[in-house]
């Protein structure tokens, strides 16, 4: 059995060791892999400078008046979790802010044929993250293997007037542009804030589920602002292995609720 969760965890407002707690606390032997948006690194590996042609994304998150926020590091360090971390973008300008931001990878197996996938540029850098995990079947002691990949889309493109029609067909080009990459892959769970305004009806949604035939969805509950679903797990699997996943109860302090999923080998 293999654990995996998609949550956009806030810049680092989401309590991830709560949730591994309660997650190993269920299934103490099973492997973890947590595929994380919004994750974000401070310090010095941040470039100070750039240059005054540059353009950077503004900042998301505050350290006033909320709890303290943990870096993608510290968090993996916590666990003894492999990290795989690709900053999309500067979290803020220079002068203000030491952070970036993007996506990540964590489990508490190893991780290897690490992958950046630059998805078509709409209206912000959007970096995918991909990884293998891998281990032997208890049942018949064959090797296996799961590629597991970590997205987010962008929510606004274009002027106000224009934000959903055109927000809509962008994230449509990125999906496509994802799928031409993982088309060729066996067995991959992609997870991710896809900013689906309109759920499970929008187009980029119905072709990443198209080109997961796996997926079974049980759950429709939304993941953010108490009625919008715009985090969602797509699966594509060896043949025998089943998966079903549901929204957790708990946001655990970030302003997107994880997706939790059980994928069951023979």
């Amino acid at each position: 059995m293999i654990l995996i969760v998609s949550w956009n965890i806030g810049l680092g407002l989401g309590n991830v060791p709560a949730l591994i707690a309660e997650l190993r606390a269920r299934e103490p032997d099973a492997p973890i892999v947590l595929l994380l948006q919004e994750a974000f690194r401070k310090g010095p590996e941040v470039p100070p400078f750039v240059p005054r042609s540059a353009r950077f994304a503004s900042r998301l998150g505050s350290d006033e008046h909320v709890p303290a926020r943990e870096e993608i590091e510290a968090t993996a360090d916590r666990g003894g979790f492999d990290l795989y971390y690709v900053p999309s973008m500067r979290n803020g300008e220079p002068s203000r802010s030491d952070e970036d931001r993007g996506n990540a990878i964590l489990s508490s197996v190893a991780l290897s044929d690490y992958d950046a996938i630059e998805l078509p540029f709409e209206r912000q850098r959007r970096v995918a993250v991909a990884a293998t995990i891998s281990g032997t079947s208890s049942y018949d002691g064959d090797q296996w293997h799961l590629r597991v990949v970590s997205i987010h889309l962008d929510n606004v493109v274009g002027p106000k007037r224009v934000w959903f029609a055109a927000a809509e067909l962008a994230r449509l080009r990125q999906v496509r542009g994802l799928l031409q990459y993982i088309r060729s892959n066996d067995s991959v769970v992609l997870g991710g804030d896809f900013n689906t305004w309109s759920g499970f009806d929008e187009r980029a949604y119905r072709e990443a589920a198209q080109a997961f035939p796996d997926t079974r969805l049980v759950d429709r509950r939304p993941t953010f602002g108490g009625h919008l679903r715009l985090d969602h797990l797509f699966f594509r699997l060896e043949d025998g292995w089943t998966s079903q996943f549901r929204r957790a109860n708990s946001s655990y302090g970030s302003d997107h609720f994880p997706l939790i999923a059980t994928i069951a080998l023979p």
